[in-house]
Formats: structure tokens, sequence, C-alpha cells
């Protein structure tokens, strides 16, 4: 269904595009391209025009930045600036995991008690 909606979106941007050329230069590019607006083609694809503007009402009623996609997602990109009164993130985990990592990278290194000078051979 999603392959219709866009070549039925494709079809009403060309007639848009026909329409705007009509409306400021008196030129109908269908009708230049497929023999006129009598011939059998460019009645074909003026009547395709037609169906997928009819097909396009939808989008006209479909929420603005929404898919069904979306709907999935948590709110992200969204931020609560209510933190004046609201609760506070509580830091003290953080903290003390950074405590505990700072430890153990001054464990890791320790400098040999073994040090023996060049001039005693």
């Amino acid at each position: 269904m999603k392959i219709l909606s866009r070549i039925a979106l494709l079809l009403v941007i060309i007639g848009a595009i026909n329409w705007g050329l009509i409306g400021f230069f008196q030129f109908d590019l269908v009708a230049a391209l497929f023999g006129g607006q009598d011939s059998a083609l460019s009645r074909i694809i003026y009547s395709l025009v037609g169906l997928s503007g009819l097909a396009c009402i939808p989008l006209l009623f479909a929420p603005i930045g929404e898919s069904k996609a979306d709907t999935t997602r948590q709110n992200v990109g969204q931020p609560n600036y209510a933190t004046e009164f609201g609760a506070e993130n509580d830091m003290t985990d953080i903290n003390n995991q950074a405590k505990q990592s700072d430890n153990q990278s001054t464990q890791i290194y320790k400098p040999s008690q073994n040090n023996q000078s060049d001039d005693q051979m």
C-alpha cells in the first residue's frame, strides 16, 4: 500500500506542475508530450492524475509528523524542563561508580619499590 501511495503522490505532483505551467505560461506539458488534450494517452494521464488526487485525500487528515513506526518510540528529543519543582536525578550512584573506577585505576599502576640505580653495576 505504501508503494501505491507514493505513486499517487508522484502523479499528483506531476499534475500540480502541469497546472502551474498552464497558469503561469499557458503551456500544457501533458498535451505537448502526448499529442494534444484530445489524444487518448493525454486523457489517460489526466484521469490517473485525478484518481491520484482522490487517493491522496487521506493524507490531508493524517497527523503531521507521525507514522505507525513512531508510535513505539519513547519520548526521545522531548526534554523535561520541570526540574525546578520536579524530582531531580539521584547522582550518588554515578559518583560512587566514578570513585570506584578511579580507585581501580590507581591500583593497577603502582610504581615498583625495587628501584636499582645504574651505578651499582
